[in-house]
């Protein structure tokens, strides 16, 4: 999968999944620009670096990118998991504001830039709970769902101007936004049990599902909602 003459925005690329796909796609030849609120000391050389928080006003964005974009990810996201009854209005809407709003007016902002090339990808990110029911998951499961409703109609709307939109929906991945759910022996060691490949996820095997869908090799999908999740959303471990 070679990316050269490629420009990708990656969004939240300063740690955990963002990060491992900033890595390999400079590995395989692309452009990358980087938008978040921090500079990451694990970036390969040559990522342009472009400050942004998208819970405030993005409106500068568009500005700062190439003329051409070829590929776009949203890494942004949360793991709020409380029970139902702590939760409140504002659980809700920040997650909601940051998972799918955010993610709409990146998009905007990147609309002209992605329109420009011949074809482009854009890939967001769910999570397994959005469809597998799971308890405590009740906010960020009704955002992750919200933005699986954005891709969709995105993917519709924006296929006669050759702009794929997909979505990735991982289970428990090892990263720092997770830290606390795999912080110690017994709680990785139920974390993967729970998955009947009997394992967690890593940031890379999400990036790889990310590099595939922002590839040439994956010119002919778009709509999709993919599970990289150990199996644990369609399967039952007996």
């Amino acid at each position: 999968m070679g990316f050269e003459g490629k420009n990708i925005l990656v969004v939240g690329g300063s740690s955990g999944i963002g990060l491992a796909l900033v890595r390999q796609l400079r590995n395989a030849g692309a452009t990358v620009y980087n938008a978040s609120r921090h500079v990451s000391t694990g970036w390969p050389d040559g990522v342009t670096h472009i400050e942004l928080d998208v819970l405030a006003d993005v409106g500068t964005l568009a500005a700062q990118l190439p003329e051409q974009l070829h590929g776009l990810v949203y890494c942004v996201g949360s793991i709020n998991l409380k029970p139902f009854h702590r939760l409140t209005k504002n659980d809700f809407l920040n997650d909601y504001q940051l998972n799918v709003v955010g993610a709409a007016e990146v998009i905007q902002q990147a609309l002209k830039a992605l329109k420009n090339t011949p074809e482009a990808s854009v890939v967001l990110f769910s999570t397994v709970a959005a469809k597998a029911g799971m308890g405590f998951h009740a906010s960020i499961a009704a955002a992750k769902s919200g933005v699986e409703g954005l891709a969709l109609s995105l993917a519709a709307e924006l296929a006669p101007s050759r702009i794929r939109v997909n979505v990735i929906a991982p289970s428990l991945t090892d990263t720092p936004l997770a830290a606390v759910l795999l912080n110690t022996p017994e709680k990785k060691e139920a974390s993967a049990k729970r998955h009947p490949l009997g394992k967690f996820g890593t940031a890379d095997d999400i990036a790889a599902a990310a590099k595939f869908l922002l590839s040439d090799e994956s010119t002919w999908m778009t709509g999709q909602v993919i599970g990289i999740d150990g199996g644990l959303g369609n399967l039952r471990n007996v």
